[in-house]
């Protein structure tokens, strides 16, 4: 299937975290660029982070989001507000929307509190705001609960409104910590819808997710990165890093229904999880 890489929306270079003297994650680097296909008006991607537990998966993330100051390494997001094509600019808190495995909203804010309170930082009118937020609301299939709180919506209406809340603060790039986890068969479907809107309603959308679901990941992402303890001159180290790569789009096998040559991913990929 075609597909071309324009310019690149994120770039990590060799990033460390240390905490008391504890490698945590050490030597990341990647770079992740815009994919357009012919005759599509909006691809987004989507890229799934896999690994055993404990291998640094959350703390990249929040290195990745601003939320820790990593120890060495850069990461640069591209610049939107720039007219230069390969813009970019260093990462800071808040630039990167991130929505934690608890979905965490404000107890006491309807849907619709919510997302004003997002948009307060915004030079919007306050016409433009409402339109901007109602759109997000018919879209995303929240109509009947946008004045609903946190405790009265499913898990799968709590993960959009949380998801929507980070868009309209951070805009473009969004990562997720483990959004399947604990869910049950129809919220996972809704997430999946979730993640079909993102994908589809904007060409520079990009939703970085980590999971355990291999499954899942081969049939969301376009590309996949498996985090885990890499082997150095014949020794496993003790920090995570990035120990493969795949890319679904050069392989051929992205944006199809999960066939047979999925499955051949999938058995490598547990492969690497289980060495590292």
């Amino acid at each position: 299937m075609e597909f071309e890489f324009k310019e690149t929306l994120l770039y990590v270079e060799n990033l460390s975290v240390v905490y008391d003297d504890v490698t945590i994650i050490k030597d990341i680097s990647l770079v992740e660029k815009n994919v357009v296909r012919p005759n599509k008006e909006n691809t987004g991607q989507v890229i799934a982070v896999v690994g055993r537990s404990g291998r640094g998966k959350s703390t990249f993330f929040k290195a990745l989001t601003g939320l820790i100051q990593p120890n060495t390494g850069k990461i640069l997001i591209k610049n939107f507000d720039s007219k230069e094509i390969d813009a970019a600019k260093p990462v800071v808190e808040g630039e990167i929307g991130f929505v934690d495995q608890k979905y965490t909203l404000f107890r006491h804010k309807t849907v619709e509190q919510t997302f004003k309170f997002a948009l307060r930082k915004s030079e919007l009118s306050e016409t433009e705001k409402n339109k901007k937020i109602a759109q997000y609301i018919n879209e995303w299939g929240l109509d009947n609960c946008k004045d609903k709180y946190p405790n009265e919506l499913s898990g799968g209406q709590r993960q959009r409104t949380a998801i929507i809340e980070q868009l309209l603060s951070s805009d473009k790039l969004i990562v997720l910590d483990e959004p399947f986890s604990g869910l049950d068969v129809g919220n996972i479907e809704e997430v999946k819808k979730s993640f079909e809107l993102l994908s589809t309603s904007n060409d520079y959308n990009t939703v970085i997710f980590s999971t355990h679901d291999i499954e899942l990941a081969l049939e969301l992402a376009q590309s996949i990165y498996v985090i885990g303890y890499p082997t150095v001159n014949g020794k496993l180290q003790n920090y995570g890093s990035i120990v493969a790569k795949y890319d679904l789009r050069e392989m051929g096998i992205c944006w199809k229904a999960y066939c047979e040559d999925h499955d051949k991913i999938a058995k490598q990929i547990v492969h690497q999880m289980m060495n590292s």
